[in-house]
């Protein structure tokens, strides 16, 4: 696992493009928060960055959905009902089976998880993105923050707090922060298997 690196270590080539709040196809997404702006630059002066639709052609059956949190309040709930909609929406609820519920469920806690670190560390989220191909979602929160998130070491499960990226780490396949050199904040992203 990783904090660092702006990409797990089987990169899958250059990121997909996408609409904000759109599926990689053109079906519009759903959800009353989705937006039509995309984001601006790519973080990390163009090595492999996170999701954006400025670049290349998206992979057939990636999804990609943006959710800008300007102006709005209670985003963790926000977060998770964004992508909620978007499980619904790739077919990965409602769940036919125990393991398909539980995938679904570790989407939801690492977006509740992700937004709430940004809520706490870095003056709250400014977007999500969230990606779905077979294989994996991609999950991705930026921010003002200057901070850089790291799972408490040693980890104390007694202990109230700050287990928010050792949970992360713990569900994730892999997850790192990207930041763009000369632009305020960061992208914090991770990244979880699909149900087999």
């Amino acid at each position: 696992m990783s904090t660092t690196r702006p990409f797990s270590p089987g990169d899958r080539g250059p990121e997909p493009s996408g609409a904000s709040g759109a599926s990689e196809g053109g079906v519009p997404g759903t959800g009353a928060a989705e937006r039509g702006t995309p984001a601006a630059g790519a973080p990390d002066g163009g090595a492999v960055p996170p999701l954006r639709p400025e670049e290349s052609q998206a992979p057939a059956g990636r999804q990609v959905r943006r959710l800008d949190f300007a102006d709005q309040s209670g985003v963790v709930p926000l977060a998770r009902d964004f992508a909620r909609q978007a499980l619904y929406a790739w077919n990965w609820l409602p769940a036919a089976t125990a393991d398909q519920r539980a995938a679904a469920e570790d989407v939801l806690l690492v977006v509740s998880e992700l937004v709430t670190n940004a809520c706490l560390h870095a003056e709250g989220p400014d977007e999500m993105w969230i990606a779905c191909d077979n294989k994996v979602i991609r999950i991705e929160v930026s921010d003002k923050g200057t901070g850089q998130p790291a799972p408490r070491t040693p980890h104390r499960s007694g202990r109230p707090g700050g287990h928010g990226m050792f949970i992360v780490q713990r569900l994730c396949l892999d997850w790192g922060v990207v930041r763009t050199p000369g632009v305020a904040g960061k992208t914090v992203w991770a990244e979880l298997g699909a149900p087999a």
